[in-house]
């Protein structure tokens, strides 16, 4: 995004807190006033002292006191001003973060697919918390700032114009100076955030994956990746620092050469009897709270430049194109026969690289369909079609004779059962992880649905049973027991339709067959998907498809399959050979 449809997006939010605005402004230009009226307090107070034993001691008294309750005021319209900057701030953090969150489950998987889940979490968490920093720091000192600048310039041009045209003249090149550093900075913040966001990538994926590190004696490769990145991070930090920090030395040198200015035409002024000592006094202070704002401003500048990189990487996020939206059209109706077709389907998810074209399938309700082939043919692919989880780029796959892009997704996904190869618990007890589906189902109907896929032994085992709470993917239960869990799931459901991609992978052969078992009978009067490897985990399917290039080469029953002497007895004899 660039920076124009950044602060749109920015004030877009902004707005739905503009009472703490207004409130945030109105403290502001009080604060403001105040602070300006005690220099000219203070000149009074000085003229007050005429000469030796001629100082009016009540008149100074009554000014210091009404010094003093300016300060007061000033210091609680500050607190007040504070105050309200931080809840418009954040509540404008919680609500990004609430649409970022949003959106990445609106978020088509080819999005995910394409980006680190390290970035997409530095995005919301680091990023965010930048844009936060960066707000509440322009907020607190920008309208303050601005304010003191145009509240001190308007007195001194009111007090004497020919002082008050030297700040003017010379105020241009400190706004120069700024403007000039912080354009270039804002690409530098830019290269910053991008590579922050590769570095929490490669941490999240080291983390995340630190068996298969160590199992491979990764680990001097990835610490010589990080290396990599940690020091572009440390150089693009270095320079974009480095630069931006130049604004405040810059504009302090401008800012001071307006204080002399100032100082100097005020004593020619004092000389020549056109200024009193005390008004001198009081535009020397008004000099300095003029030039003290531009110093403020030039540092707010620089986070602002790292805040608006930072707001445009999450709010990319959040305007990323969704998933297509489902159609208003009727759901499944409660009991889905599963009558299933493909017809002449093409998909790839690289356009340069075909997957699978033309594939024609239909299944009958109840029907067992077993797809194996090669890695890389396409069974997963028909899968991920099958849950729309991707759409075609051609053809139509149908349930029920609907076209499920006339279906709502969740409608759709209800009706299947799905246990994959690669597992996913969450955070909490092993009851909510088998719930997941069916969030009001009985403590009787989860241990049945346990018993039947032979998880409740283990379950029984753990320190607090069905309560026992486990970490995230999981936490210390074995890839077996984890798996045994992901199946417990679909046996609470008992969807209409069921999906078994490598169900068994990771159990053992005893309690695999005793699961063999249960799914037979789940799966009788519904239609099954089984994606296998290991051949001999289905010879029972109704029918086989040997896919092979994204093409179905070959279908039928084992035994027909083997009769044919093709591809398929090629695969199962090459399981079986000695």
């Amino acid at each position: 995004m660039n920076r124009k449809k950044t602060l749109k997006t920015v004030f877009s939010y902004l707005r739905r807190y503009w009472g703490y605005l207004v409130l945030s402004l109105l403290l502001a230009l009080v604060t403001v006033a105040l602070t300006l009226y005690v220099p000219i307090l203070t000149g009074r107070a000085v003229d007050e002292i005429i000469g030796v034993d001629n100082v009016n001691f009540s008149k100074i008294l009554r000014i210091i006191g009404l010094i003093g309750i300016s300060v007061a005021v000033t210091a609680f319209a500050q607190w007040g001003m504070s105050y309200f900057n931080n809840r418009l701030t954040y509540g404008m953090v919680r609500d990004i973060r609430r649409d970022a969150f949003a959106k990445i489950s609106t978020l088509p998987l080819r999005y995910l697919d394409a980006n680190p889940v390290g970035d997409l979490v530095s995005r919301i968490i680091t990023d965010v918390d930048s844009f936060a920093d960066g707000l509440l720091l322009g907020f607190t000192q920008l309208f303050t700032g601005i304010a003191t600048i145009l509240g001190t310039l308007g007195i001194m041009l009111a007090l004497d114009l020919r002082i008050a045209l030297v700040v003017v003249l010379v105020t241009p090149i400190s706004l120069f100076v700024a403007s000039f550093i912080a354009k270039r900075t804002y690409l530098m913040f830019q290269v910053q955030s991008a590579t922050r966001g590769e570095q929490t990538a490669l941490i999240d994926e080291m983390i995340g994956q630190q068996k298969i590190v160590q199992a491979f004696s990764y680990e001097n490769k990835a610490k010589e990746r990080f290396e990599d990145v940690n020091e572009r991070l440390r150089a693009s930090s270095l320079k974009a620092t480095f630069y931006s920090s130049l604004v405040n030395p810059s504009t302090r040198f401008v800012n001071s050469l307006v204080y002399a200015g100032v100082g100097l035409a005020g004593a020619f002024a004092v000389i020549s009897g056109g200024l009193t000592v005390g008004l001198l006094s009081s535009f020397l202070s008004y000099a300095n709270q003029y030039t003290k704002p531009f110093n403020e401003i030039s540092g707010v500048m620089t986070e602002l430049q790292n805040s608006l990189v930072c707001a445009s990487r999450v709010f990319s996020l959040i305007y990323e194109e969704s998933e297509s939206e489902d159609p208003q059209a009727d759901p499944l109706p409660e009991k889905v026969s599963g009558n299933v077709s493909l017809e002449k389907v093409s998909f790839s998810y690289d356009p340069n690289r075909k997957l699978i074209e033309d594939l024609s399938l239909s299944v009958s309700p109840g029907q067992r369909i077993a797809i194996v082939g090669p890695t890389g043919c396409g069974k997963t692919t028909v899968i991920n079609l099958l849950m729309r989880f991707y759409d075609p780029i051609s053809g139509v796959i149908k349930v029920d004779n609907v076209d499920i892009r006339k279906i709502p997704r969740r409608s759709l996904r209800k009706n299947y059962g799905m246990v994959l190869q690669d597992t996913w618990l969450k955070s909490g007890t092993i009851r909510d992880n088998i719930v997941m589906g069916k969030p009001d189902a009985s403590d009787e109907e989860v241990i049945a649905a346990a018993k039947a896929s032979h998880a409740h032994s283990f379950i029984k085992r753990l320190p607090d049973g069905y309560d026992t709470v486990i970490g995230e993917e999981g936490g210390s239960l074995s890839q077996g027991q984890k798996q045994l869990l992901c199946i417990t799931r679909v046996m609470l459901c008992l969807p209409p339709m069921l999906i078994l991609d490598e169900a068994t992978s990771s159990i053992d052969t005893r309690t695999e067959h005793r699961i063999q078992r249960a799914f037979a009978k789940l799966m009788e009067g519904r239609t099954s998907f089984i994606v296998a490897h290991r051949l001999s985990t289905i010879r029972e399917a109704d029918r086989i498809l040997v896919m092979r290039d994204g093409r179905v080469i070959e279908q039928g029953t084992h035994s027909e399959l083997l009769s044919k002497n093709g591809f398929y007895a090629e695969l199962y004899r090459s399981q079986f050979a000695h």
